[in-house]
């Protein structure tokens, strides 16, 4: 009998032993660990359109449950986009906060400060037959349109930088075929460069000369080019018919209007027989009459 209580006494407390491990055991390691991931963060406040570098990320670890929608994880997921929200120090970052890859709703972003963007029209002929892309490195070209002696075409910016070509902002961006296609070029230009070629639109032709991304040289002293480099002898020609030193077979001074005598000062096509001297005299434009009388009717 006694050998019995024993026993019983000895489970008894080899059960109470059990329990008060596992109850220790419990408290000590807590509750159950929850599943957590890694996503970037940025390491300080961030204003609107800042462009994400390197420096400004960082990993923090949250549990699986709280990782809000479009969560990145990759640097290279994040690098070199733009936000479209001012973000907080150690705000985790998303695709919703952040410009499309190589959109163009991260352009702005782009322009340096104290640059502006500027665009101009451009086609086959004067946009290199499409083979200007964005990046590149061009000169701008104007041409002031006139007579033989009056158009000049001159280099007014060198070594230009393209932000687009339409809304083509990367190479090998791919756009959707229905978006109406622009044939304009963005440059990246200073204030007072912009002001330059947006005269020059309005006063003569622009084109674009491709050059090597690897030359930066430039040359200020480019002087502009007229037709005496097609008809080196055409000014000569003009200045003696002006002074009157130029004479027809009578002995008299030309007369400029004559289709004939201008045709043989420039070296254009020679007008052989009178009916199309007739005919360039009826097409030539006459200058209207000036009215004999003028009567201003005051209200």
């Amino acid at each position: 009998m006694d050998r019995q209580k024993i026993l019983m006494i000895f489970g008894a407390a080899w059960v109470s032993a059990a329990l008060l491990t596992w109850i220790f055991i419990s408290k000590t390691h807590g509750p159950k660990m929850e599943a957590t991931r890694k996503i970037l963060a940025v390491t300080r406040d961030l204003p609107l359109g800042t462009r994400i570098k390197k420096t400004d990320l960082k990993l923090v670890e949250i549990r699986e449950k709280d990782v809000p929608r479009g969560a990145l994880s990759k640097d290279t997921e994040v690098l070199d986009r733009a936000l479209l929200f001012p973000v907080g120090a150690n705000e985790p970052l998303t695709n919703m906060k952040l410009t499309s890859v190589g959109g163009a709703d991260g352009v702005p972003s782009t322009i340096e400060a104290g640059m502006r963007a500027i665009s101009v029209p451009v086609n086959d002929t004067s946009g290199v037959a499409g083979l200007i892309q964005p990046n590149s490195r061009v000169d701008v070209l104007f041409t002031r349109p006139g007579s033989m002696t009056e158009a000049v075409t001159s280099v007014i910016l060198q070594n230009i930088k393209v932000l687009a070509i339409g809304r083509l902002v990367s190479v090998g961006q791919t756009l959707d075929p229905k978006a109406t296609k622009m044939p304009v070029a963005t440059l990246l230009v200073s204030p007072e460069d912009a002001q330059k070629l947006e005269l020059a639109k309005n006063q003569g032709k622009i084109s674009l000369t491709l050059r090597n991304p690897l030359d930066q040289t430039s040359n200020p002293d480019m002087a502009p080019v007229n037709s005496d480099v097609l008809d080196p002898m055409i000014s000569a020609r003009l200045a003696r018919a002006r002074r009157g030193r130029t004479t027809n077979v009578r002995g008299k001074v030309p007369n400029l209007d004559d289709p004939r005598v201008w045709q043989e000062l420039t070296g254009e096509k020679k007008i052989k027989t009178d009916e199309e001297l007739e005919t360039a005299l009826r097409n030539k434009k006459k200058e209207p009459e000036k009215p004999r009388l003028v009567v201003y009717v005051i209200r």
